[in-house]
């Protein structure tokens, strides 16, 4: 059970997506649900550093698509950076897409905040 910890978010999304077709959750439940989902995987999925080093891309472990490895504190402030700084978005949106784990985070996220914003409007449409 303590290994499963780390993929608590796949479990909220796959209940978020159930939840779409009841219509019966508040805009506040589905806010609050959509918003952890993404949080989820934008901070804490477990996947690859993938920040650039002296050999190539890091390989450590770390959490989130948007935070680097905790072993190189330098990493973290790289990945964070190419989500800040505009003339970097080309970069960031490459090292999303290159391996299945990080396709899978990537996707999840995206369909965090796109099925977020369309379901609660949805549910505050029709009231």
């Amino acid at each position: 059970m303590r290994g499963l910890q780390k993929y608590w978010g796949w479990g909220l999304l796959a209940i978020m997506l159930t939840a779409i077709w009841s219509w019966s959750l508040g805009p506040a439940v589905l806010i609050a649900g959509w918003a952890l989902v993404t949080a989820y995987f934008l901070f804490q999925v477990p996947v690859w550093c993938g920040a650039e080093g002296r050999q190539g891309p890091c390989r450590n472990n770390s959490s989130g698509i948007l935070l680097g490895c905790k072993q190189v504190r330098q990493h973290k402030y790289q990945k964070l950076k190419l989500a800040v700084v505009p003339r970097r978005w080309r970069e960031l949106n490459r090292g999303l897409w290159v391996n299945p784990a990080k396709c899978l985070a990537s996707a999840g996220a995206v369909v965090g905040i796109v099925t977020g914003i369309v379901s609660t409007t949805v549910s505050v449409v029709r009231g």
